[in-house]
């Protein structure tokens, strides 16, 4: 009898901790959590930066606590590859570089095939001056998430801001690095037509050119229009199109626009071209 009522117990304090087991969450839950309160706590912020309600303590006082979370999941799942890939992403948000970098390191050591680490790693490289490190970065997030505009605008930047350095090495000419530029900024600006930033970018290229592409800088600009907010952002893409007319040699054309940019924060940029116009003919 005594023996049975042993069992008995032994087997309901099993049944008690395998419910107490599989009552705690799974790693996979508390980052999805984890990654829910970061997002949230990044949207209130980026909402009410700047207002008199912005409570910048109790801020950091949500990111201490969610690093806190991280360094708590961190520790009892150390070869959690997502969970060091999105704790370095929230730690270079708030510009703890270095910190993030450990993480997406270790992120990279356990998942080759990460794209949003691989381009963090990449903009950390272009950052610290190695441009060419940076390269094989940003194409294998590339590679690895090719629908995602940012990656293909970063590769873009990295190309227009490096030129220099990748002319220096012998794999690289003029034509192929212009042609890559050019390229990258096009894909992202034709997987994201509503981000002007990218649209935008897109027809600067043009001018990054070793010979500008005026022609097809004023058709980009014009493709822009359209989805610019009447004011300044329109505005500045007329001052650009003026720009361009005026080294296709047509200054009434350039004139008309330039007439109709009111913005005071052009004027500046504006009298300059102004400057390059042809007095009016005599009536």
């Amino acid at each position: 009898m005594v023996k049975t009522l042993r069992s008995v117990i032994a087997l309901v304090a099993l049944a008690a901790g395998l419910r107490a087991e599989d009552s705690s969450p799974m790693p996979v839950d508390t980052l999805r959590d984890l990654v829910a309160r970061q997002q949230a706590i990044f949207a209130d912020a980026e909402k009410n930066q700047g207002s008199p309600d912005f409570d910048q303590d109790n801020f950091k006082s949500q990111l201490q606590q969610l690093a806190e979370a991280y360094d708590v999941l961190l520790h009892d799942h150390p070869d959690f590859a997502e969970a060091h890939a999105d704790y370095g992403e929230m730690l270079w948000k708030i510009d703890m570089r270095k910190e993030a970098v450990i993480q997406l390191l270790q992120a990279n050591d356990l998942d080759k095939d990460i794209p949003v680490v691989k381009n963090l790693l990449g903009n950390y490289l272009a950052e610290d001056g190695r441009p060419l490190e940076a390269l094989p970065y940003f194409m294998a997030a590339i590679e690895l998430a090719p629908r995602e505009p940012l990656y293909h605008y970063n590769l873009g930047l990295l190309l227009a801001s490096a030129r220099d350095d990748f002319l220096k090495d012998d794999h690289w000419t003029r034509a192929a690095l212009d042609h890559s530029m050019i390229e990258a900024f096009r894909r992202a600006a034709e997987l994201a037509p509503g981000r002007i930033e990218y649209t935008y970018r897109y027809a600067k290229a043009f001018y990054d050119l070793e010979t500008p592409d005026w022609e097809n800088a004023l058709k980009a600009w014009r493709a822009i229009e359209p989805q610019a907010k009447p004011g300044p952002e329109l505005q500045l893409i007329h001052l650009q199109e003026a720009n361009i007319l005026l080294k296709q040699n047509k200054p009434d054309d350039a004139r008309a626009l330039l007439d109709a940019i009111t913005d005071p924060k052009l004027a500046e940029e504006k009298q300059k071209l102004v400057a390059q116009l042809p007095p009016k003919p005599a009536k």
